[in-house]
């Protein structure tokens, strides 16, 4: 390579993605299954006096909570790089999401089938954003599978906002979820706002 002939290299395209939704949803969980690198957690422990602000009916194994953000990556080819952005769950920690939303190609909204209800805020942020999303059940063992139908119904979808089933350890499902989403986000006219050239 000649010093001097930058005009050779290409920085990849970046393409930045949210991955949302309620508490205990497994937003950190996905994050840490899909990305090529360790992801930069900002997990703190749950303790006794946050029992009373956290509701852990249905995810009472769980030891701690985000509150900032997960970041991860994915290298598709050489010309695109896949930045995720885990959000925190919580209402107290939700004033960091326009921060993260700004910039994203669209945004994966997880949802717990055991508390289904607390995906609701997240959908209600990207339809009022427009931004494009899709809702990716988390199918954890021995829940009550619901069929899409049902909770498109529960949750107020429009028929154009994919639905699909995922389990959020496994990396091959979580790398579908998000196929999904950019191929949503492309059929809707959107596209990756920048490279980092």
């Amino acid at each position: 390579m000649e010093f001097g002939r930058v005009d050779r290299w290409r920085l990849p395209t970046a393409i930045k993605i949210l991955i949302a939704g309620g508490f205990g949803a497994g937003k950190t969980t996905m994050v840490g299954a899909v990305s090529e690198t360790r992801p930069l957690r900002t997990e703190e422990a749950l303790t006794h006096v946050g029992t009373h602000v956290d509701d852990l009916s249905g995810v009472e194994r769980k030891l701690t909570t985000t509150v900032a953000m997960d970041f991860g990556r994915i290298t598709i080819r050489d010309d695109y790089m896949l930045y995720l952005f885990g959000t925190p769950g919580q209402e107290r920690f939700w004033f960091v999401w326009d921060e993260l939303a700004m910039g994203a190609l669209g945004a994966v909204v997880l949802a717990d089938t055991r508390r289904l209800a607390d995906c609701f805020p997240a959908v209600d942020y990207f339809e009022k954003r427009a931004q494009p999303f899709i809702i990716a059940l988390n199918c954890f063992d021995g829940t009550r599978p619901f069929t899409v139908g049902e909770v498109r119904q529960a949750i107020g979808l429009e028929p154009d906002v994919p639905i699909v089933l995922c389990d959020a350890r496994r990396r091959d499902s979580g790398r579908q979820v998000l196929i999904t989403l950019v191929e949503h986000a492309m059929n809707r006219g959107v596209a990756p706002v920048g490279t980092m050239s």
